[in-house]
């Protein structure tokens, strides 16, 4: 089980560091709805296009599990069986979400943005191991997870749960980087900014 944790920790993280660094332009590497959602909520994202994001960050998850899983020769789509509930692992992802958006917070609202793709990912990679819940910290993954009867995935059942520890985690995230971090950076996020923005 560890080679499988350690596999696919460097797997996501790779990835999820080249996606930012690329995709950074085109979305300010919207991924994750509990990064959109505390975005919309400070009103520095119009609800539209937070709702877009939404749906992308949905049907993308969808998409990649069903890729995922085709590439493994399973079924695109099958139900998993694999629970994850109990007070450690809520308190994971409380945890995991938490340091998530504080980090992603604390880059933007200090100028440094360009270390998001390093540092975000490199979080992520820490926390896989760290918590107990293996970090899913998104839940557009934990959604999608679902649907992967694999050691990555999710049992519907535990899903309410897993979502509802993850808003708490945004929630304290957000409100950690704005009490140690009150004056936002006038310099604006140092990835490029998003194509509709220009």
């Amino acid at each position: 089980m560890l080679l499988q944790l350690l596999v696919k920790a460097t797997a996501t993280v790779a990835v999820l560091a080249v996606l930012i660094a690329v995709l950074g332009p085109v979305s300010g590497a919207h991924f994750n709805p509990a990064v959109t959602l505390v975005e919309a909520a400070r009103g520095d994202l119009p609800p539209g296009e937070a709702g877009a994001y939404l749906a992308a960050q949905l049907v993308g998850g969808l998409a990649g599990t069903g890729v995922a899983n085709l590439m493994s020769e399973l079924p695109a789509y099958q139900a998993s069986r694999h629970p994850r509930s109990g007070a450690g692992v809520w308190l994971g992802e409380v945890v995991a979400t938490a340091g998530l958006l504080f980090v992603i917070a604390a880059l933007t609202r200090t100028g440094r943005g360009r270390l998001g793709p390093l540092l975000v990912p490199a979080w992520i990679a820490g926390a896989y191991f760290f918590t107990s819940s293996t970090s899913f910290a998104n839940p557009a993954v934990t959604l999608a997870r679902v649907w992967s009867d694999t050691f990555a995935g999710i049992a519907p059942a535990s899903v309410p749960a897993c979502i509802a520890t993850q808003a708490v985690g945004a929630a304290l995230g957000a409100v950690l980087a704005v009490v140690l971090f009150p004056v936002a950076a006038p310099v604006p996020l140092d990835l490029p900014e998003p194509l509709h923005d220009r």
